[in-house]
């Protein structure tokens, strides 16, 4: 049985729990981290030393320096401040890179159909997110359609965290012993300083809350966590 896996990769807590849940469940992982000129180069660095501490043997760097170039976000421009807090339910907020899931997510199909595996696995969420519309289920399952239109290969996008609010992340984490590289050696920080980081943007308000909540509710959570993800 064909038992390969796929991940988008950042070196951020959603993409590393997932690389950690899927480590239980496929025998051969691949991991993709995109360089696309990103404000933060760190956090390209941070995914080869936990690709590396988690023992995957496949770890690529893909240049996607042309996403840099036509898309204007926070994210991507120096002169674009980082907001520190969120914006309206209207708005997208700055750190939207338009069209960055699509890309990635349909190269990282490309290489999975080189490699013949069956699964690509990104640490999307429509549970707790800001506002993306690339995060979002309907968008996952859509080009999950148009990707095995394309190539004529049957390939599914899982998104173990879709449906999982930063609590539930956090206790997926403990549930498999790695709470603790998590909190101290992921980067989420839309200002890039990795663990706790900067404690001002959207990216560590929300992840701080998260791991609150999880500490305090410890057993209501994993117990939810457990239900949702048949665990």
């Amino acid at each position: 049985m064909n038992n390969k896996a796929v991940i988008v990769f950042s070196g951020g807590q959603d993409s590393t729990t997932c690389l950690i849940h899927a480590l239980q469940t496929h025998d051969e992982i691949h991991c993709i981290t995109f360089d696309y000129g990103q404000r933060h180069r760190a956090e390209i660095e941070v995914a080869q030393q936990l690709s590396k501490k988690l023992g995957v043997v496949v770890h690529k760097v893909l240049d996607t320096s042309l996403l840099n170039e036509l898309a204007i976000s926070s994210l991507t421009r120096d002169n674009i401040p980082i907001p520190s807090i969120s914006s309206s339910a209207e708005e997208l907020p700055s750190t939207f890179v338009p069209g960055r899931n699509i890309l990635f997510l349909t190269l990282a199909a490309i290489y999975a159909y080189q490699v013949r595996a069956k699964t690509v696995i990104t640490g999307v969420c429509e549970t707790d997110f800001s506002g993306y519309p690339d995060c979002r289920d309907e968008f996952i399952k859509t080009l999950n359609n148009a990707i095995e239109l394309g190539m004529d290969y049957k390939l599914r996008i899982e998104t173990p965290l879709m449906w999982l609010n930063k609590a539930e992340t956090w206790a997926l984490a403990d549930h498999h012993e790695k709470l603790d590289l998590i909190r101290d050696h992921t980067l989420s920080c839309y200002n890039g300083i990795k663990g706790s980081g900067c404690a001002t943007c959207d990216a560590c308000n929300l992840r701080a809350k998260g791991l609150r909540e999880f500490l305090e509710n410890k057993t209501e959570i994993i117990n939810s966590l457990r239900i949702k993800l048949k665990l």
